[in-house]
């Protein structure tokens, strides 16, 4: 039986003593975004020269100084990071008036020019665009020229490797990258520059936890971690929040870490990793259903796909593709010490494939359930 492991810390992420050097293959977090208000109260519980600096008007010097708690993160996360191993950083930008003053923060930059400076290498960064119904999309003196902002639509996320290329030796590792490949209609997709898809509606009954909460989709994390590990792989998130890196690493059989520095999150977490099998199994179901949506479409294109899948036996476009496995998720099992097991089983003749038609239907109920439960 296949199964992975996940544990919740409940810690500073500044200073991870429980977890061991060169002992993580993937790290995927999005952090407090310094200068945007709904953090101030915890960067200031962290620092009183920050809460001075933003009493007292000085907006550049709050800046450098929140991004100074940030800075402990990255080091350790050089740390525990394996030699060839990525740190995925999802950071937005941010706009503010201090002091009668408006103008931009660039956390994306800061958090660049840091982690290269550490020893990391950057790779290429993508724009996630936010969707947004908002009507109004300016800031300032509306149509009258000279005084108008342009508005933030976008978020970043950060890709960085810790060293060269990772390498996989032996029988056993290279055919656990194999068995993780993904789809090439999703390499074409994943690996784009733009992502463009919805944020997250925070669901939060309690106002402290709203006011701390700022957790990207799981759509975000789950790319990230098929796209920069393979299954068994340990992957960590020093900012864990409501906790939808662990959910992204179970849907994908990955091993991982959640580091979270408020208590209060405990219970929302584990009652949202308890609830979470169909959840996590839909959209597993929707990568099945819009590959072979994605057949019926070469089909009627009179395109031809010439391999099988060795697992699943449908047609896949590339060799690379052939031995990929997908798993469902099987039984989620709370342990002591916020520990959870979960075990999954392979998708087969026993565990009938979505037909292609039901594509629609199965990514529209993953949304619901996702809204549903404040993802």
């Amino acid at each position: 039986m296949i199964t992975t492991e996940h544990q919740i810390l409940f810690c500073n992420a500044r200073k991870l003593s429980k977890i061991a050097d060169k002992s993580i293959d993937l790290v995927v977090t999005s952090p407090p975004y310094p200068m945007i208000q709904m953090w101030d109260e915890l960067f200031k519980s962290l620092s009183n020269p920050i809460k001075e600096a933003l009493l007292n008007g000085k907006g550049n010097k709050a800046f450098s100084l929140m991004h100074e708690e940030l800075d402990a993160v990255w080091t350790e996360m050089y740390r525990v990071l394996k030699y060839g191993a990525f740190l995925c950083i999802n950071i937005g930008d941010a706009v503010r008036t201090i002091d009668e003053k408006f103008q931009l923060y660039s956390n994306h930059s800061r958090i660049l020019s840091f982690c290269t400076k550490i020893g990391f290498d950057a790779l290429p960064v993508i724009l996630w665009r936010k969707q947004t119904n908002a009507p109004n999309k300016f800031m300032g003196s509306g149509m009258l020229p000279a005084g108008a902002y342009i508005t933030l639509e976008h978020e970043f996320v950060l890709v960085f490797r810790k060293g060269g290329k990772r390498g996989f030796d032996g029988p056993s590792e290279k055919m656990a990258r194999q068995e993780s490949a993904y789809f090439w209609e999703e390499r074409n997709k994943w690996f784009s520059d733009i992502w463009d898809f919805k944020g997250t509606t925070q669901k939060l009954n309690n106002d402290k936890l709203r006011k701390r909460s700022g957790a990207f989709p799981l759509e975000l994390a789950y790319r990230m971690i098929n796209m920069y590990s393979v299954k068994g792989d340990t992957v960590l998130d020093p900012f864990l929040g409501t906790g939808t890196t662990t959910l992204a690493a179970m849907a994908a059989c990955r091993n991982s870490i959640g580091v979270e520095l408020d208590k209060e999150f405990k219970d929302m977490i584990t009652n949202q990793i308890q609830n979470s099998r169909s959840f996590l199994n839909s959209r597993i179901s929707e990568r099945v259903a819009s590959h072979l949506t994605f057949i019926e479409e070469c089909r009627a294109r009179e395109k031809s796909l010439k391999y099988l899948s060795a697992h699943h036996g449908f047609p896949v476009m590339t060799r690379q593709e052939i031995n990929m496995i997908l798993y469902e998720i099987q039984e989620i099992l709370m342990e002591p010490k916020d520990r959870i097991r979960v075990s999954y089983r392979k998708i087969s003749e026993n565990n009938p494939l979505p037909p292609a038609e039901t594509a629609t239907k199965v990514r529209r109920s993953g949304i619901a359930k996702q809204q549903s439960l404040g993802f």
